[in-house]
């Protein structure tokens, strides 16, 4: 039978990561069988009683979404205001409470917000005035506030240091931000070399990236980070077990930025996967979108299933304004603003209409245009030109944002706010 509130103690047919209080579900084909007497997911042409696909709620207009490794969804309306959906079981949704959310509810606190990115149990976000701000589950230095034993922080926290930032990623159990002077900064978990200090040593605050390079844009993975610089090279560092650097070589961590091999100019990187099977995924100058590290699920998108330790080209010959690299899956947006998904589909995150594993980029369903897609952990969310919000995929805790926990094989339309 299908589990809920796995993170409270009970057994859970799936791969997972424990932390203090929680976990991070991420479903293999041998597993997604035990969802079989569960809730329904719905099939490719959806139930008759499902709205319009381009039916949107009308009372929230987002600018960005972002979607979690696990259970939780957070986005920044066209006004500023943070909103979050999902699971709550340790005040990731910064709503004041601990009460998970099948539709959209404010963040508390009034700030306004340029965006959010989403971890495993914690969120964190950077204001109109610069600020970065973290809410959620605070072990391990995570939320950037320095010692605390609270491990439920239900409300924005700013991250101390008084540094100002131009965008925060969240990862795993470490964020990376990149300042408004173009110098990366991380803090939370290290144990791979992710923070790129030059240590394995876990950080409470945030630290500089050990050299002198500046960067325009940086991603945290699970356990690596990458970022391009202003003149567009990537660099990564970190875990480095299934190639997820790219730097060509099997070495298993780098705890400095190393550059990625082959030459390439990115505009934009993202860093993905879990535990030990981690993979990138970066768009050229050019438009090309390029992957590597683990490929067991076809998230390189190359027609392949076999691990990559240098950048190769997804097939199709689509000309990409961004990709991003989830848990088991890529989600990319072509420059006509269609979507492509790839990689392990086990509960519909390609949103194709089906479960089919696709090692090559496959059409997202619906003929929506999309201006931005996130990749989470089993499902994706994205916005559309119009400013509207979808998801699909995996809806344990009501991460889809519709106000159910049913799976969704295609995109659904977020709800409005409570």
């Amino acid at each position: 039978m299908r589990s809920r509130k796995a993170s409270y103690g009970s057994t859970v047919p799936w791969s997972t990561w424990r932390g203090s209080r929680g976990l991070v579900a991420v479903l293999t084909p041998a597993l997604v069988a035990t969802f079989a007497c569960g809730e329904a997911v719905e099939s490719p042409t959806g139930p008759a009683s499902e709205p319009a696909l381009a039916t949107a709620a009308a009372t929230l207009s987002f600018r960005q979404v972002s979607a979690g490794w696990s259970f939780h969804t957070c986005g920044v309306t066209t006004d500023d205001r943070a909103y979050c959906w999902g699971g709550n079981w340790v005040g990731q949704l910064g709503d004041g409470t601990t009460t998970n959310r099948l539709t959209p509810v404010a963040v508390a606190g009034g700030l306004r917000f340029r965006h959010v990115s989403v971890g495993v149990e914690h969120t964190c976000g950077v204001t109109t005035d610069d600020r970065a701000f973290c809410w959620g589950n605070g072990g391990g230095g995570v939320l950037g506030v320095g010692p605390t034993d609270l491990m439920v922080n239900p409300r924005p926290l700013a991250v101390v240091g008084g540094l100002k930032f131009r965008q925060v990623d969240a990862g795993y159990a470490h964020n990376c931000g990149v300042t408004r002077d173009s110098q990366v900064f991380c803090w939370g978990g290290n144990h791979m070399g992710q923070l790129g200090d030059g240590t394995i040593t876990s950080r409470l605050t945030p630290v500089p990236l050990i050299g002198d390079r500046s960067f325009r844009q940086v991603s945290a993975g699970w356990t690596h980070t990458c970022a391009v610089t202003p003149t567009y090279q990537a660099y990564c560092w970190g875990s480095n077990r299934t190639g997820e650097l790219g730097a060509g070589t099997d070495v298993n961590r780098r705890q400095r930025p190393t550059l990625v091999a082959g030459g390439h100019l990115f505009m934009q990187v993202s860093a993905g996967g879990q535990q030990v099977q981690g993979h990138t995924c970066a768009v050229t100058t050019g438009g090309k979108a390029f992957c590597w590290g683990y490929g067991r699920w076809g998230q390189i998108g190359d027609g392949n299933t076999y691990n990559h330790f240098r950048p190769g080209g997804v097939a199709g010959g689509h000309s990409f304004r961004h990709v991003s690299a989830g848990v088991t899956h890529t989600c990319g947006v072509t420059t006509g603003e269609r979507a492509y998904c790839w990689g392990g589909n086990f509960l519909g995150e390609l949103g194709d209409g089906t479960t089919a594993l696709r090692s090559r980029p496959v059409a997202v369903l619906g003929g929506l245009d999309f201006r931005q897609l996130d990749a989470g952990g089993n499902y994706t969310c994205g916005r559309t030109p119009a400013a509207n919000a979808y998801c699909w995929g995996f809806n344990l805790e009501g991460q889809l944002g519709d106000g159910t926990t049913t799976d969704r094989l295609k995109p659904r339309a977020v709800a409005g706010a409570m």
